[in-house]
């Protein structure tokens, strides 16, 4: 029970900014615990945490100018976690029971030994999955699910533009349009190539060697829905109407802090349509915890159309190592952390 752990857990921790997050973490073996962990608020489980995966989310935020100084000085990074019930006080959750989710920022906190969260957020484990799997889905399981999934109900041939399939979000984006039925098209570098097709896409455009928007117009495939995973300029929206149809929707995750990429979603935003701006409806997605789809992931996963693509399991003694890869932005799936036993 929480009243017989003691006050000090092993965790990540970051005091300061100045060079980027994976320069300023350390490990402490006497951090407190979280605050609730003794004393859980009502809907809330503590997790004894054995894997956490990363995203980009907990570097972007602690490195932004003037947010990151002001509200994110000083923490625990990572929101993916699996591990097992210590306690809870949800009647549907056991001690001991395997469960994953994540943790909402700005809270963070998931590369430690113990987490306290949510209801919507703590979901159990299916039989024959692994704790490292299921520690992947937190963020990219959850967003790759909610960029088209909503959008696509009732269209069960429908025709995806994955722009970035590699990386966390498109390994999973993949496979779930795959177990959907969808047809799928989606972009990476060559050396990803083999990859992306083992996972069930139906073309693979090597961006490097290929002129992507020139080479979409001439294919003259109309998709149903798009997902930017990159948006690294506003270019391949500003010339969607060419290979979107006109019901079809553009969405994007990749919210970065540079100030070229603030000032294009803003113009996509604020320009209409009947003045030269967009033809075609733009999103930003977010992923919200929500235990259905959490539960849907997972029900593919234990069916084996879904298997989360890890490209490293370390150990939390090399967290910042693993920060370091994922800044680079050429990991191929999710880096996951083991954080106890």
């Amino acid at each position: 029970m929480a009243s017989s752990l003691g006050s000090t857990m092993k965790a990540a921790v970051w005091k300061g900014n100045a060079g980027g997050l994976p320069k300023n973490l350390t490990i402490n073996t006497s951090a407190p615990l979280p605050k609730t962990a003794k004393n859980l608020p009502k809907d809330h489980t503590l997790v004894k945490v054995s894997y956490a995966s990363i995203n980009p989310i907990d570097f972007k935020l602690p490195e932004a100018p003037l947010v990151g100084n002001l509200f994110f000085n000083t923490g625990t990074p990572g929101l993916d976690f699996a591990g097992t019930v210590v306690e809870s006080t949800l009647p549907h959750l056991k001690p001991g029971e395997p469960v994953f989710g994540k943790t909402e920022p700005p809270a963070f906190g998931s590369v430690a030994e113990y987490l306290v969260v949510g209801k919507q957020a703590c979901v159990p484990v299916p039989d024959g999955v692994k704790l490292e799997d299921a520690s992947t889905v937190g963020v990219c399981g959850l967003t790759a699910y909610q960029t088209f999934v909503p959008f696509l109900d009732g269209k069960p041939n429908a025709k995806v533009f994955f722009n970035g399939g590699s990386g966390g979000v498109g390994t999973f984006q993949i496979q779930i349009a795959k177990a959907l039925g969808f047809h799928v098209t989606t972009t990476c570098s060559g050396a990803n190539v083999g990859l992306c097709k083992s996972l069930g896409a139906d073309e693979v455009i090597d961006y490097r060697t290929t002129d992507l928007i020139p080479h979409l117009i001439r294919q003259g495939t109309q998709y149903d829905h798009i997902v930017d995973n990159v948006f690294s300029t506003a270019d391949l929206y500003w010339n969607c109407h060419k290979y979107l149809k006109p019901e079809g929707r553009y969405i994007t995750i990749a919210g970065g802090v540079a100030i070229k990429t603030f000032t294009d979603l803003l113009s996509i935003f604020l320009w209409p349509s009947a003045l030269g701006g967009g033809q075609r409806k733009f999103g930003f997605v977010t992923a919200k915890s929500d235990v259905q789809h959490y539960e849907l992931v997972a029900k593919w996963m234990k069916e084996g159309q879904v298997k989360p693509v890890i490209e490293q399991v370390v150990g939390i003694e090399d967290v910042s190592k693993a920060y370091e890869r994922l800044k680079t932005g050429r990991t191929r799936g999710k880096l996951v952390i083991k954080v106890s036993a």
